[in-house]
């Protein structure tokens, strides 16, 4: 088993002053705690991914909808669906939960 404490991972992405941060790698699976700084910049994934809100609140626009999210919400993005984190405060972070083939699960 592995574990991975919050408190802890945030205070890494910090010190480190990078934006996402790997923290568990398994097979095609990978979680990352991501605080974006003054903007979101990502793009489309090649993977499906989960986003698990751990602190603060943000606006998420995917595709052309947009959503309020705070601490404790979760998020389902298919492979290559644009998105990104706008207005978020600024303790904003969540997990990244990368899973699947690239291009995502075709069921």
């Amino acid at each position: 088993m592995q574990a991975v404490y919050f408190d802890e991972a945030f205070s890494q992405v910090l010190s480190s002053k990078q934006e996402l941060k790997q923290f568990i790698s398994h097979g095609s699976m990978l979680l990352e705690l991501y605080h974006p700084n003054e903007r979101d910049m990502q793009n489309p994934h090649d993977q499906d991914e989960l986003y698990v809100i751990a602190k603060g609140k943000s606006s998420f626009v995917l595709e052309t909808n947009q959503y309020e999210v705070k601490a404790g919400d979760v998020l389902f993005v298919k492979a290559g669906q644009v998105h990104r984190f706008e207005n978020f405060t600024e303790d904003f972070s969540t997990w990244v939960i990368f899973y699947g083939p690239k291009g995502g699960e075709q069921i």
